[in-house]
């Protein structure tokens, strides 16, 4: 069982019942989360998560706590951490009770999924998936607030749906594909290549695709590998004429290479080392 903190109250015993039953977040997937990658006893990248969870918060007219209270909170869960290794820090803040009241905040830390290590080193495999819409030249979300492109909200069911779908047909995860043919991002993680000297991502500001924030902490620091770093639209078929290999980064399972995308394979890229080791998140022997 992991470690759970309350916002105000400080870590509580871990199944301790904590929601009501007619807490929005339960009922209609009504709120915010981030999910912080911890490494050495450190949140990794906890500002940037906390800043992506404001505007995440603005955008659904969501009272987010300040990021004081919040880094207070993961610190009280981090501080009743006896285990060492890599662990996954949620953060979580739902619009609270269905009839009124203050949000409802509290902070969950676990260690990771034991594959991902490997996941790191070996790679994964994507569906191509449909996602139902068009993103260029117009990008349909952008003019459509309600459907809350750029958040990372709690209604996860599709990404998830989509994972099993994926898995269902023999493939680690999906990559999902505009109506209109052009790459947009994994269920739960950015997309990122390298063609000659340049490090690429899907722009999220055309596609309304989540900001990643492992993908750009790397886009940050490609000079770092003797890359430089834009953002670009992808057809899928063009991933396979990069020469410098494919990545999905996310938050905790890290960065992994792509190995096929459908039926087809992608090679690992001669920087895939230097690309996880700027990365920093361990690798599996």
């Amino acid at each position: 069982m992991g470690i759970v903190a309350v916002l105000g109250r400080g870590v509580v015993p871990a199944d301790e019942p904590l929601l009501h039953a007619d807490d929005l977040g339960v009922l209609r997937g009504d709120g915010v989360f981030e999910t912080v990658h911890v490494r050495d006893g450190v949140p990794w990248n906890l500002t940037e998560h906390l800043d992506r969870m404001r505007r995440s918060a603005d955008r659904m007219d969501l009272d987010l706590p300040p990021h004081e209270a919040l880094r207070e909170l993961a610190g009280q869960a981090l501080a009743a951490r006896t285990e060492s290794g890599e662990a996954a820090l949620r953060l979580i803040c739902t619009r609270g009770r269905e009839y009124g009241g203050a949000p409802t905040v509290f902070a969950t830390l676990n260690p990771i999924t034991p594959d991902f290590p490997k996941v790191r080193r070996d790679g994964v495999r994507l569906m191509p998936a449909n996602i139902g819409y068009p993103v260029h030249p117009e990008d349909v979300r952008a003019g459509a607030p309600w459907l809350l492109g750029q958040v990372k909200s709690l209604s996860y069911a599709i990404n998830m749906a989509g994972q099993r779908a994926a898995r269902a047909a023999g493939f680690d995860d999906l990559l999902w594909i505009s109506a209109d043919g052009w790459c947009m991002e994994a269920s739960t993680a950015s997309l990122m290549w390298i063609d000659g000297d340049v490090l690429y991502t899907v722009p999220p500001g055309r596609t309304s695709i989540l900001p990643g924030t492992t993908s750009a902490f790397l886009m940050e620091h490609a000079a770092d590998i003797g890359l430089r770093s834009e953002e670009r639209m992808i057809r899928p078929d063009e991933l396979f004429d990069v020469d410098g290999g494919v990545w999905v980064a996310s938050s905790v399972r890290g960065v992994a290479p792509v190995v096929a995308l459908g039926e087809r394979t992608l090679p690992v890229g001669a920087k895939n080392e230097e690309v996880l080791k700027l990365a920093g998140f361990p690798v599996a022997d």
